[in-house]
C-alpha cells in the first residue's frame, strides 16, 4: 500500500510539472533543435582526423571536403601532423585546393568592392572631356565643358592678297553663333582637367582628331561681334595654306601628367574676361573651303560674378 502511494505521488509530481511548464519553452528548445541541424558544419582539420579515425573512404572525405565550408589549417606543422595521423595524400591535396579556392573567392570579392569615386575629385575616373576646376572655398565642383559643333566659316584679306599679287594672306575664321559662351566662370586663373580614353566619343576618340595630350590643343580668345564669336584657323597666299591662329588670340598654358590619360592645364597668366575656347589639333580643317566635317570647339567665358 506504501509503494502504491509513494507511485501515485511521482505521476502526480510529474504531471504538475508538465503542465506548469509554459508551452513557448517547448516552442523554443525545437526550434534551437532545428536552427542547430540548419546550420552547415564546418569542416576542419580536427573533422578529418575524426573521419580518418572511423575508418571513412578517402573518396568519402574528399567529396565531404569538396560539398562543406571549411576552415583548415594547412601551414607545415599542420600538414606534418595530418601525414602522421594516416591522412592519405589525396584528402591532404583536397584540403588544400579547396583552401587556396576559398582564400582566392574571397580576394575576388575584396577586389570587387570599389570606393564611391568622387565626382568633383579631378584624381577620380571621368568620362573623357574637358573640366573646369570650380572652388568657391568651400566646395569644389567639376564642370565639364560639353564640345559645341560648328561648321561655318568665312575668309578675309582677298582684296589685299590681290593687291600684293598673292603674297598677303587669305584668313579663314570659325564663326561661333551667340556672343557668349554657355559656361561662365569669374576665376582668372582656372584649372582644367583632361581626360583622354578610348571610350566612344572622346579626346582621344578619331572624330576629335585622334588626340592625347594637351599639348595638342591650343587656348584661344574670341573676338566677339554683337551675336558672333570669332578666331582665325587658317592662312593662306599664293605659295600655299597652313593652318594656324594670329599670334594675338593664343593663349599661353602650362600642364602636367597628373595620371595616365589625366593631365592639369592652367595658363600662364590670368586669363582677362572674354570668350575663350580649346581647340584641338586636325580641327581647324573642318573650316577649310569645301570641307564636309564640322569643327568642335570646347567654349567658356570668363566674367566677373
Amino acid at each position: 500500500m506504501y509503494h502504491n502511494w509513494q507511485l501515485t505521488r511521482a505521476i502526480l509530481l510529474v504531471v504538475s510539472i508538465a503542465l506548469f511548464v509554459p508551452p513557448q519553452t517547448y516552442s523554443q528548445a525545437a526550434a534551437s533543435t532545428t536552427q542547430a541541424a540548419s546550420q552547415p558544419e564546418v569542416v576542419t582539420n580536427q573533422t578529418v582526423l575524426d573521419m580518418v579515425n572511423a575508418k571513412l573512404p578517402s573518396d568519402v572525405i574528399v567529396t565531404k571536403i569538396q560539398t562543406s565550408p571549411t576552415q583548415f589549417d594547412i601551414s607545415t606543422e599542420a600538414l606534418v601532423k595530418l601525414n602522421q595521423s594516416a591522412v592519405s595524400s589525396d584528402v591532404i591535396k583536397a584540403m588544400m585546393q579547396k583552401n587556396s579556392a576559398t582564400t582566392a573567392s574571397a580576394e575576388a570579392a575584396a577586389a570587387t568592392v570599389v570606393a564611391p569615386s568622387d565626382p568633383n575629385d579631378p584624381e577620380s575616373p571621368h568620362d573623357p572631356g574637358i573640366y573646369i576646376l570650380i572652388s568657391t572655398g568651400r566646395e569644389r565642383k567639376m564642370l565639364m565643358l560639353e564640345p559645341t559643333v560648328y561648321s561655318q566659316g568665312k575668309s578675309g584679306g582677298h582684296f589685299a592678297s590681290a593687291m600684293s599679287y598673292g603674297i598677303a594672306k587669305i584668313k579663314w575664321k570659325a564663326v561661333v553663333r551667340n556672343a557668349h559662351a554657355n559656361v561662365k566662370i569669374s576665376d582668372s586663373k582656372p584649372a582644367f582637367y583632361f581626360y583622354f580614353e578610348e571610350k566612344g566619343a572622346g579626346l582621344s576618340h578619331p572624330a576629335f582628331g585622334g588626340t592625347s595630350t594637351p599639348n595638342e590643343f591650343t587656348l584661344l580668345k574670341f573676338d566677339v561681334k554683337s551675336e558672333t564669336r570669332e578666331t582665325t584657323v587658317m592662312k593662306a597666299n599664293a605659295f600655299g595654306s597652313s593652318t594656324g591662329t594670329d599670334d594675338k588670340a593664343n593663349i599661353a598654358f602650362d600642364f602636367e601628367k597628373i595620371k595616365p590619360g589625366i593631365y592639369k592645364v592652367t595658363s600662364k597668366a590670368p586669363l582677362q574676361n572674354g570668350e575663350y575656347c580649346f581647340l584641338g589639333a586636325g580641327m581647324s580643317s573642318a573650316f577649310a573651303p569645301g570641307a564636309a566635317q564640322a569643327s568642335r570647339l570646347f567654349d567658356f567665358g570668363v566674367a566677373p560674378e
